[in-house]
């Protein structure tokens, strides 16, 4: 059996119970892509102690446990310094929840913090804060080392004026060091790079080392008689000697002199202290709370050691901190605090003990660090994030443990050590620290609030509110600490963000993104209500249907213009009958209907369905698209001609199109999978929809109550050279760019003069709607009126047209059209072209119209005449030079009035040939009938 990945079966068989038959495949798809698992033998797993704990416990006591608490008690007080842990802990404790509640989510693999955030974020947020935490454990790491560098050279260095005791033998100096720095590391790094278990043993003899210490400091403070102590580097400041403090022991006046705070220059930088300075030197003494997830990776059971290990390690560290700061408050004079911070030393039973102890943690420390930034680095580039880039950290020892990058973590954290100070890197290890922490708060919130069904901890000590906390308590921490800092490091993370998302590969690890938005977006469908709907807001809700997408690329764009921020869903119906079928044909085509949509950059939705026939596949849609009040109102189909199709996509082939030829090479032949697009129709092949169905498919959906328009000559419509000849002539400083021309008038009705009815309406709020788009924003609406000399708009009429344009905000540049000479040819159809007979056959029409259409008229929408018989070719025709003639220059896209399909089936042929006639050689058309209001006057 092939290797199956932990996390992928781990889904599978906790929802199931069973594994599914298809891992191995899924396996086998893995490792050809370059993210297989190596078979190589793995090293001995770790439990919660060495795992966890002692990590976590030796990376939150660091040297603050031994150098600071003086330190933060002897300028806070007591009172303010239980406050101060207070908050701290309140902080952490609140980022240890939402670990804990990740952690046991699922298998968890390599990386901790990275591998949390990327798989609950998605690789865009986590690849960002994956590197800063890389970045933050690196420079962490060479803090750590530098802090070791100054506490060996304060022991064993030559003082500056030169009178060294015996000890002190060490020359110091910037290069000496950096030298010192570059010896320690290199021991850190052997340990790392000989395996995680020989990490976990030698962490753990450090353990014991800084528990004996601890517990000795514990027990000097009882055992220890009143001693006076030499305050360091105090003397000669004032030529008055050497300086002195007292350790009194337990007494009372003591801890009453401690309670309250005192805040004075600090002798070590010069500056004066205050609450918050303080706080953010105790605060570095609480930030390894992720010690023990950077060893996910080297966990027997994350799931189970990181939640136990991680709170048992935070509950300890905060009992040791509070009760070494009253026991300090109790027994040393505030001078003593302020003065000498290595005042655990001095009164300690056995000095050289506190010594070692500070050596101990900080090795520890430095170590933790490394490793950690070794662990997110080998999971970075499992991930391919960066492409190739991070692919030489791939590689592993044979017992698993990833050499290559602790060799580069290794390497940054020499060259991080030429900074030489702490100062220079303390602060903005702390603030990528906290990101980081506000980074698991948000990824344990997003999860909680999408209500994933997969969402499942046993870990549920933790609700969003504790999430919310830890969030507004890390970001609050990071400007209180450093502003500055805390601006850069969330510029970073964007920056980074950016970058990946716009770099990276597309990653099957699930988008939490997309489960937020369905759940908000099922929210507000819910509050949608049909029954709420009004003119004033009404858009386009349009549904394209589409054969063949290799054919449609202009139609498709020209309606993504024409939606005005609408619903838009792409349509298509596939021949067929599901009984016989092993499986539904259209699950593998979705795939490729959405790379085209992403290659058109479309914001289009993709709505397929199998049918026996065409005309059921769009009664299917239009019954089923959409959701309570975002269903389409628009129908838009391409115009039934025998103009053969051209494949538009032959130059431009998707990325996908190749993979789906590379995989197919290698399949059996009845395993190739369906092709991208098939092949545009050809000139001598049958069409699947005759034009007796076509007209019944738009009477369909005008019984449905949808808009109907039909497309012709999009095959010549390109968006970039229409709409960039508006730009080129704007660089020319000219107001001329593509023309929009509407005739709103029935042109298959000469005696027609209803200009404002429905239909009109709707085609010039269509019209307008492309208008108001960004990018035809240049673009001149004209609108043209057919008028008879004579018999043509009176002119109260004319004005009554133009201030209702005005009072619909709509600005077009009206144009008369004389069409008498059309008219005269369609009067004329019984021959004669008298008088008597043009009355005649007026009359008649006029009372077969009105015979004809009866209720139907009732919409205020005018349909396709019933004499339609008597309308010649040569009439229309002419109309149709009419409309070329008054067309120049050419327009990008013209509006003509589509009528209503006759009743009797019987002129189905009629309507399509005269429709035909009609929109001859105009270019890039919509015949539009509109069946509901659109527009309104009111505010």
């Amino acid at each position: 059996m092939s290797e199956k990945s932990p996390l992928l079966h781990y889904r599978l068989t906790s929802s199931t119970g069973t594994e599914p038959k298809d891992v191995s495949k899924h396996s086998r798809h893995k490792a050809g892509k370059g993210g297989r698992r190596d078979k190589k033998k793995t090293g001995p797993k770790l439990g919660v102690l060495l795992g966890v704990v002692i990590p976590t416990l030796l990376s939150m006591f660091s040297v603050v446990v031994f150098l600071r608490i003086g330190f933060v008690v002897g300028q806070a007080g007591l009172y303010q310094s239980i406050a101060m842990f207070l908050v701290a802990y309140f902080i952490i404790t609140m980022t240890v929840l939402s670990v804990c509640a990740i952690s046991t989510n699922g298998a968890l693999d390599a990386g901790g913090a990275y591998y949390m955030i990327s798989r609950a974020l998605g690789p865009e947020f986590g690849g960002s804060i994956g590197i800063m935490f890389f970045f933050a454990n690196v420079c962490g790491s060479a803090l750590y080392i530098l802090g070791l560098v100054e506490a060996i050279l304060s022991s064993f260095g030559v003082p500056a004026d030169g009178v060294a005791n015996l000890h002190q033998v060490l020359p110091s100096g910037y290069w000496w060091s950096l030298l010192y720095g570059t010896v320690l590391l290199f021991l850190c790094f052997i340990v790392c790079l000989v395996g995680a278990h020989i990490y976990a043993k030698a962490t753990f003899i450090i353990f014991i080392i800084v528990a004996t210490v601890l517990a000795s400091v514990f027990v000097s403070f009882f055992i220890v008689r009143p001693v006076v102590v030499i305050l360091p580097d105090s003397s000669g400041l004032n030529g008055t000697g050497l300086s002195t403090a007292n350790y009194s022991g337990f007494q009372l006046h003591t801890l009453e002199s401690n309670l309250l705070p005192n805040y004075t220059i600090d002798y070590t930088t010069g500056t004066m202290m205050s609450f918050a300075t303080v706080f953010a030197v105790m605060f570095n003494g609480c930030t390894g709370i992720m010690a023990g997830s950077n060893m996910s990776g080297d966990l027997k059971n994350p799931s189970y050691s990181i939640p136990r290990g991680t709170l048992a390690a935070v509950l300890t560290t905060f009992i040791t901190y509070n009760l070494l700061s009253l026991l300090a408050a109790w027994s040393c004079d505030r001078r003593l605090l302020q003065r000498d911070y290595s005042f655990l030393g001095d009164i300690n039973i056995w000095p050289p003990l506190v010594t070692t102890g500070i050596y101990s943690s900080t090795v520890s420390a430095a170590m933790s660090n490394l490793i950690g930034a070794s662990r997110i680095l080998y999971a970075l580039s499992k991930d391919n994030l960066f492409g190739g880039v991070l692919s030489v950290t791939r590689k592993t020892s044979r017992n698993g443990n990833p050499w290559a990058s602790v060799l580069v973590s290794w390497l940054l954290v020499q060259v991080v050590l030429f900074a030489g100070k702490l100062n220079t890197i303390a602060g903005i290890v702390t603030i990528f620290f906290l990101l980081v922490y506000a980074a698991v708060n948000l990824a344990c919130l997003a999860l909680e609030w999408a209500s994933a069904p997969n969402f499942r901890p046993s870990f549920r000590c933790f609700t969003w509110h504790t999430c919310t906390l830890g969030i507004l308590g890390c970001l609050v921490m990071m400007f209180f600490i450093n502003a500055i800092y805390a601006f850069a490091s969330i510029a970073f993370m964007l920056l980074l963000l950016m970058l990946i998302h716009y770099l990276g590969p597309i990653s099957n690890w699930g988008y939490i993104s997309q489960a937020l938005i369905f759940h908000q977006v099922r929210k507000y469908l819910l509050l949608l209500d049909v029954r709420k709907d009004h003119v004033k807001f009404w858009r386009p809700q349009v549904l394209l249907m589409v054969a063949n997408p290799r054919s449609r690329i202009g139609l498709m764009t020209f309606i993504n213009d024409l939606k005005k921020s609408g619903l838009y869903v792409l349509g298509h119906v596939k021949l067929g009958l599901l009984d016989g079928l092993p499986s539904d044909p259209l699950q593998n085509s979705y795939d490729s209907w959405l790379s085209l949509v992403d290659h058109l950059n479309i914001k289009a939705f993709v709505n397929l369905t199998l049918a026996d026939s065409v005309r059921h596949g769009v009664q299917n849609l239009l019954f089923i698209t959409g959701f309570g009040g975002m269903r389409p109102n628009t129908l838009v189909l391409g115009f039934y001609d025998d103009c053969p199709p051209e494949d538009y996509l032959q130059c431009n082939i998707l990325s996908t199109t190749h993979d789906l030829d590379a995989s197919r090479a290698s399949m059996e032949p009845q395993e190739q999978p369906p092709p991208f697009f098939p092949s545009v129709r050809g000139a001598e092949e049958p069409k699947d929809l005759q034009e007796e169905e076509y007209v019944s498919v738009i009477a369909d959906a005008v019984k449905m109550g949808k808009n109907v328009a039909l497309a012709r000559y999009f095959n010549q419509f390109n968006r970039k050279e229409v709409l960039g000849s508006g730009r080129k002539l704007r660089g020319n400083r000219s107001t001329i760019g593509p023309f929009i021309d509407v005739w709103p008038l029935n042109l298959l009705r000469p005696d027609s003069r209803g200009y404002v009815d429905i239909c009109s309406l709707f085609m010039l709020q269509l019209a307008s709607v492309l208008h108001e788009t960004r990018a035809w924003s240049q673009a001149r609406l004209r609108l043209f009126l057919c008028v008879e000399a004579g018999r043509g708009l009176k002119e109260e009429e004319e004005t009554k047209l133009r201030e209702m344009l005005k009072k619909l905000r709509i600005s077009a540049q009206v144009q008369m059209v004389p069409w008498d000479q059309v008219v005269a040819l369609h009067w004329q159809r019984q021959g004669g072209g008298e008088s008597a007979n043009l009355e005649s056959a007026q009359n008649e029409e006029r009372k077969e119209r009105r015979d004809d259409e009866g209720a139907q008229e009732e919409d205020g929408v005018q349909q396709f005449p019933s004499n339609a018989a008597q309308l010649t070719d040569e009439y229309i025709c002419a109309v149709n030079n009419l409309i070329r003639r008054h067309g120049a220059p050419q327009p990008a896209v013209r509006f003509l009035y589509l009528p209503r399909p006759p009743a009797d089936q019987s002129r189905y042929h009629a309507y399509i040939h005269h429709l035909n006639l009609l929109s001859q050689d105009l270019g890039p058309t919509l015949l539009i009938h509109g069946v509901t209001p659109v527009v309104t006057t009111d505010l």
